[in-house]
């Protein structure tokens, strides 16, 4: 079940006004559209339930990620993303440049990139076919629900993060990761189409 949006659940400090000015930008705004298409980030009133980030360099943990309350049916335009140059996970303080807000999962982005070096996007939604599939498919899940955007939720995912590619947060949605953004893109859409196949011939 998809928590309803209350905004952010940590403290933003805006370094910046400065919009991401990032070649990569026009993929992630490709991977925005086609989850959205594909009904993985579903909408609410004001914006998309879902947020989709990529790392800035090998050696760092800063990345740009989509902002909060912005909607993926939209044309995005740049200044629809964040820049995060770093978090305080335990004072739930997240820095960055921008117009806009971060994501609510902003925190969570970061520690998986701080955790992962060889993670380099990530991508996060909600989609009920694919958390009906998580014990056909095997799909590692999160052992307790927590609230969106905690640092308990963090916590979670963190406890069984190892190399896994491919996650569930119990109760609430996906998180894809991979070396590129077209690795983790293709990864999310095979385990939904196989959701699909499964969830149709349970229908039959």
């Amino acid at each position: 079940m998809v928590e309803s949006y209350q905004g952010t659940k940590f403290k933003t400090e805006i370094i910046g006004e400065e919009v991401p000015n990032n070649p990569r930008l026009e993929e992630l705004k490709h991977w925005c559209q086609i989850f959205h298409k594909c009904d993985l980030t579903p909408q609410y009133e004001g914006g998309s339930y879902g947020n989709l980030s990529f790392r800035l360099q090998d050696d760092e943990d800063q990345f740009i990620i989509t902002s909060s309350q912005i909607g993926f049916s939209d044309w995005l335009q740049d200044y629809c993303f964040t820049r995060v140059s770093s978090c305080d996970l335990r004072k739930r303080i997240v820095y960055a440049y921008g117009v806009k807000s971060p994501s609510s999962e902003s925190m969570l982005h970061y520690a998986i990139y701080h955790q992962r070096n060889d993670v380099h996007a990530i991508f996060h939604g909600h989609s009920k076919k694919i958390l009906s599939c998580v014990k056909k498919l095997k799909i590692p899940e999160t052992t307790q629900e927590e609230p969106y955007g905690t640092a308990e939720l963090v916590q979670r995912v963190l406890e069984i993060l190892d190399n896994k590619s491919f996650l569930i947060m119990k109760n609430h949605g996906f998180i894809s990761l991979g070396s590129t953004m077209e690795e983790t893109g293709k990864l999310t859409l095979q385990i939904y189409k196989k959701c699909l196949q499964i969830t149709s011939s349970r229908a039959v």
